[in-house]
């Protein structure tokens, strides 16, 4: 049963101050919590709705724009909340529908926007409507809502076809019917606890729509759309043919992933977003080949911003990072929608720790490496991510400098991925880990009763209370950069970049009267001095027009007096 819903917030000045930039998506930086992590309110260990609020006036502070939430609805957690339960209730863990609604209008008072994440590829096992298809059979009109099927083999002993997991080992269940037989398989290209729906079903798709509406009524700004790409499924659901299908992902299209038939559902929900004032937004979360198919899901009439993970996944070079500009740039100008830009997330390792080590590992990564040549890399790779056109997403933490903790002992894990003992690495706890606030304390100003992962005794000094007004801290360069950002609209408007001459492994790009240099090399490079450094991720120094840059720098200047 769905918790009572408070009354939809009030139109007043604090909206009118959130509403009144046009177009703010196409430029803003938006922040990702991940609740469980961000901030303890009560004191048993694992972050809530009241911490994030009473968190609020930092990230404004700070000089973000939005904050994105990840899943806070009724979930059993065996996926960290992306297997939902109640798509209209807040879990207890979190709070209830009241303190949602407060932070809602604390972040409107606030001048911040509030996304939430939308999880429509799949339920929890313990959906209503999923336990209804259990306990009534075969034939089951709830069973049509999902993708059950017979199985192959002679006793039906087989999945349906040869598709895995996302978490590894087989994309299929297979159920014990009220009578006590093996009877049909589910599909989940997840965790068995996350039972994918099926979007040709109309029930699913009214559902759905519904939910946008009960939350845009309390006020949300938006949604981030998980695992946008996977809703449709081929016709027939045909097998695939191959095995390590977790290798082809981002190479091929798949037949459970990246399905035209997705951008129909998308077309109905932007007609139904345009309906609200105040300019709200979605988000996809589709990993898909190439970023020009990325694009097809930002067409003017669908989402608004989809998540660049071909950026995301470049090494720290130039000539590899100039091509990904280059390709998203032109991919989003025939759609007319802004370039995204992102280094870290709750999945991936932290790009403090992928920077710190050598290219090619992927993006789960298992070592510490050289942290501060990680944290130096990272530093500049955030002036250079921050200097593009278009929107910039920051992780939690990432502001600190935090690493990924790559030490977890076994026993305190709880990435169902790293259970399965396939599929993927199953690490995503390393960047999982709740964010320090103070030097001191159970969990360093997280929350007055430890944290549900153990936090490292060096992240003391990487607090906030640490960081705060200490000059050339991680911290205080990100609310430098995003100030100017603020302040100067050439940082994040339009859709090019002018690229200048520059040495080998040196990005350099103007835009207006701004100017980018970041050296991605290991060696001090001498380059033009282009005006007055705004800003700069390590020590710069400047003698007869020209500057001379470290090695893993970016710096900002300006030809404005």
């Amino acid at each position: 049963m769905s918790q009572q819903t408070p009354a939809a917030p009030a139109a007043d000045s604090a909206v009118a101050t959130v509403a009144k930039r046009r177009d703010w998506w196409r430029d803003a930086v938006i922040y990702q919590v991940y609740p469980r992590s961000f901030a303890d309110s009560n004191g048993d260990g694992m972050g809530d709705l009241e911490g994030v609020r009473s968190r609020l006036p930092y990230l404004r502070d700070l000089g973000v724009d939005a904050v994105w939430l990840s899943p806070f609805y009724a979930s059993p957690q065996a996926d960290a909340g992306y297997d939902v339960a109640d798509y209209r209730a807040v879990d207890p863990m979190f709070g209830n529908l009241l303190d949602a609604d407060a932070l809602i209008r604390d972040a409107r008072g606030l001048g911040l926007r509030i996304i939430v994440d939308l999880v429509p590829n799949h339920s929890s096992d313990q959906h209503e409507w999923f336990k209804r298809a259990l306990a009534e059979g075969p034939g089951s009109s709830c069973r049509d809502r999902y993708h059950f099927r017979p199985g192959k083999g002679k006793n039906g002993e087989l999945p349906p076809n040869d598709w895995e997991s996302i978490f590894g080992g087989p994309a299929w269940t297979r159920v014990t019917e009220p009578d006590g037989t093996p009877g049909e398989w589910y599909l989940h290209l997840f965790a068995p606890e996350q039972p994918d729906f099926n979007w040709e079903h109309p029930a699913v798709g009214d559902e759905f729509r519904s939910i946008l509406r009960f939350w845009l009524d309390m006020g949300v700004d938006g949604f981030r759309i998980d695992v946008a790409h996977g809703l449709v499924k081929a016709d027939g659901l045909p097998d695939l043919g191959s095995h390590d299908q977790l290798k082809l992902l981002g190479n091929d299209v798949m037949p459970f992933f990246d399905q035209d038939g997705v951008h129909a559902i998308y077309r109905q929900w932007r007609t139904i977003l345009d309906e609200y004032a105040g300019e709200r937004i979605f988000v996809a979360e589709a990993w898909t080949p190439t970023v020009e198919r990325t694009a097809n899901y930002v067409r003017p009439d669908e989402l608004h911003q989809a998540f660049n993970f071909q950026y995301l996944g470049t090494a720290w070079d130039a000539e590899e990072l100039r091509t990904v500009i280059d390709r998203t740039l032109e991919a989003m100008r025939p759609v007319g929608a802004p370039a995204t830009w992102v280094l870290s997330n709750h999945d991936v390792t932290r790009h403090a720790t992928r920077f710190a080590n050598p290219p090619g590992l992927g993006t789960q990564i298992r070592t510490a490496g050289d942290r501060a040549l990680g944290l130096r890399r990272a530093r500049a790779a955030t002036l250079l991510m921050l200097a593009l056109p278009g929107s910039a997403y920051i992780y939690q933490g990432e502001e600190l400098g935090l690493p990924d903790v790559v030490d977890l002992p076994d026993e305190v894990r709880q990435d169902p991925a790293y259970f399965r003992g396939a599929g993927q690495d199953g690490f995503r706890d390393g960047c999982r880990v709740p964010i320090p606030w103070t030097r001191e304390g159970s969990s360093y100003g997280f929350g007055g009763g430890g944290s549900w992962l153990p936090q490292p005794a060096e992240w003391a000094e990487l607090s906030v209370e640490a960081q705060s007004g200490v000059a050339g801290s991680t911290l205080e360069l990100y609310r430098a950069a995003l100030s100017e950002r603020r302040a100067r609209p050439d940082l994040g408007a339009g859709d090019a970049v002018e690229w200048l001459r520059a040495p080998e492994g040196v990005l350099a790009f103007r835009r207006g009267e701004f100017v980018c240099v970041a050296n991605t090399t290991g060696e001090s490079v001498t380059v033009p001095a282009y005006g007055r450094v705004l800003l700069a991720s390590g020590e710069v120094t400047e003698a007869d027009g020209e500057a001379k840059v470290p090695a893993d720098t970016t710096v900002w200047w300006t030809a404005a007096v």
